[in-house]
C-alpha cells in the first residue's frame, strides 16, 4: 500500500485556514441544481440547502462546494445569471450562520466566480482548470482565491492517459501563475468521470501518486460517479455509497488530500479510518 506523503499544506481561505496533509479534509457537495446527476433538485430551495450545509459542517465537512450548475455528461448549460440566482443567496446564508465555514463556488465562470467572493466564497472550484474561461485566473489571482483545478476534455482519446492529464494540469498552472496566483493556493485534481471511460477512471485511481510530480494537494471526487455504478453492475446513484468509500480509501491511500462526497458522515468515518493507516501518527488517532 502506498503510504501518504509526509508533507503539511497552509492554505490561506480569507480569514481561515486550510491545513492539508495531516489528515484528509473533507469538501461537502451542494448541488443547488434542479439537474445533477446524483441530488439534482433536492437542494434547489436556498433555506433547505443552507440548513444542509451547516448539518454537512455537522459532520465533518472542511469544506462546503456550492455549485449552480449540473457537470453531468448531457446537463443543459445555464447562463451565469441563473446560475448567481441559484448559489448567491446560499452562500451569504451559509456565511452569515457559518462565520468560519471554507465555502467553495464550484464554478468555471469568471462571473460568478467574482460574485460569490464577494458573497463570501473563499475557495473557487473550477471544472476546467482556468481553461474555459482564462479570466478566471485573473478573479483568483485579484482576491488571491485558493482554487481547484480540475483536469477536463470533451473526449476520452490520450496518448498516455496519466502523463497527458499531467501535462493538462501543467497548463492549469501555468495560467493561474501567470494571472498573479501564487502555486501556493492552488490544489489539482485529476478529474474522475471527466473526459475518461470508466476504465480510464479506474486507471487514473490506480496512478494516482504520479500526480505528486506537480508538487500540490491532490483532490480527489468520485462520490456516486457512474464509473462505480458501472462496476457494481448498474447500481443506481442512491446506492452507491459502499462503492464510493471503497475509492475514497484508496484515493487516500494512493495519495489524495481532499475528497470531495456527498456523504459526508460515512465518508469522513472511511477517511479517518485509512488516515489512521497511511498516515501514522498524523492521522489524528493515537492509541488506546
Amino acid at each position: 500500500m502506498h503510504q501518504q506523503t509526509t508533507k503539511t499544506w497552509t492554505i490561506p481561505c480569507g480569514h481561515e485556514t486550510l491545513i492539508l496533509g495531516r489528515r484528509t479534509a473533507i469538501m461537502g457537495i451542494l448541488n443547488v441544481t434542479p439537474d445533477s446527476f446524483s441530488d439534482g433538485g433536492e437542494w434547489v430551495d436556498a433555506g433547505q440547502a443552507i440548513a444542509h450545509a451547516l448539518e454537512m459542517l455537522h459532520d465533518g465537512a472542511d469544506i462546503i462546494d456550492v455549485g449552480g450548475e449540473s457537470t453531468r455528461p448531457g446537463h443543459t448549460p445555464v447562463g451565469a445569471d441563473e446560475e448567481l440566482r441559484r448559489v448567491l443567496p446560499v452562500i451569504r446564508g451559509i456565511r452569515a450562520k457559518a462565520p468560519h465555514a471554507i465555502i467553495s463556488i464550484d464554478t468555471y465562470k469568471s462571473r460568478v466566480a467574482e460574485a460569490a467572493i464577494e458573497a463570501g466564497a473563499n475557495m473557487i472550484n473550477d471544472v476546467w482548470g482556468f481553461l474555459k474561461d482564462p479570466e478566471i485566473a485573473k478573479v483568483a489571482a485579484r482576491h488571491q482565491t485558493p482554487s481547484v483545478l480540475m483536469h477536463n476534455q470533451e473526449h476520452t482519446e490520450y496518448a498516455d492517459l496519466i502523463h497527458d492529464i499531467i501535462r493538462s494540469l501543467r497548463r492549469s498552472i501555468r495560467t493561474a501563475v501567470a494571472a498573479g496566483l501564487p502555486p501556493e493556493l492552488l490544489i489539482i485534481d485529476p478529474g474522475i468521470g471527466f473526459g475518461k471511460t470508466a476504465i480510464q477512471n479506474l486507471d487514473v485511481m490506480r496512478d494516482m501518486a504520479e500526480l505528486r510530480v506537480l508538487g500540490r494537494p491532490i483532490l480527489l471526487g468520485t462520490s456516486r460517479k457512474s464509473t462505480i455504478g458501472k462496476v457494481l453492475g448498474g447500481l443506481p446513484t442512491s446506492e452507491r455509497i459502499e462503492g464510493t468509500a471503497a475509492t475514497v480509501a484508496i484515493g487516500i491511500a494512493h495519495g489524495a488530500e481532499i475528497v470531495r462526497v456527498h456523504d459526508v458522515k460515512y465518508m469522513k468515518r472511511v477517511a479517518m479510518m485509512t488516515d489512521a493507516i497511511v498516515r501514522p501518527g498524523r492521522g489524528g488517532f493515537t492509541g488506546d
